[in-house]
């Protein structure tokens, strides 16, 4: 019994070593001041970019009560004081008394408003009029007038393109715009350069054939 080994003592919880948590001088920078080192980061570049909003005289705020507008339409300057909410369609037929353009959706979609802006279809109810002083402004009055129709116009009465007629002036001035970009069309191309153009009444064979006149007829 006498040569039996001793059992080892147990050694107490508390007196193992204790593993060192890493300094912070070991990595550089602690997660905490890292945290902080971060937001304060991100929060400059956007306490930079309001104060350069606010300092930017070039920002000017208009409306929201009535403004000085100006447009040039049909060849002529014509000036009124709307608020900027105001859209280029309202402002041409209650301002200028223009109606050839048509409030039918008023949601950019049937095409009844088309105007000319810079020579391209736009649909006014879509554009405010305050945004449309820098450009040239075409409707469809400056297409051509009673006993001086342009081709176009000419060619949708020869094809009867119109039952109701409420839709012609948008799909004329839209067939305006086209055949400036198409001089020379297809059937297929008519079909799909007027497909942002709606009419109720279902006139499109005649109108398609009015496009393919007007586009062989000079001036168009």
């Amino acid at each position: 019994m006498d040569d039996l080994p001793e059992k080892p003592a147990k050694q107490d919880k508390n007196d193992e070593p204790k593993k060192s948590k890493p300094s912070s001088s070991s990595s550089g920078v602690s997660r905490r001041d890292f945290l902080k080192i971060s937001g304060v980061s991100a929060a400059v570049p956007l306490v930079s970019h309001v104060s350069a909003l606010a300092l930017d005289d070039t920002a000017h705020v208009q409306g929201p009560g009535k403004v000085p507008v100006s447009l040039n339409v049909n060849g002529k300057k014509l000036n009124a004081q709307l608020e900027p909410r105001v859209t280029l369609l309202d402002a041409l037929r209650d301002q200028f008394e223009l109606t050839g353009a048509k409030r039918v959706c008023d949601r950019g979609t049937c095409g009844a408003c088309t105007i000319l802006m810079d020579n391209k279809a736009v649909y006014a109810c879509s554009v405010l009029a305050i945004d449309a002083q820098a450009a040239q402004i075409t409707t469809v009055e400056g297409l051509g007038e009673p006993g001086h129709l342009h081709p176009i116009q000419q060619a949708f009465i020869d094809n009867d393109a119109q039952q109701c007629g409420f839709c012609t002036p948008g799909f004329v001035v839209a067939t305006k715009a086209f055949l400036d970009q198409h001089p020379n069309p297809t059937p297929e191309q008519i079909k799909h350069g007027l497909g942002g153009n709606f009419c109720r009444c279902g006139t499109y064979a005649g109108m398609r054939a009015a496009v393919l006149q007007a586009a062989k007829t000079k001036g168009a």
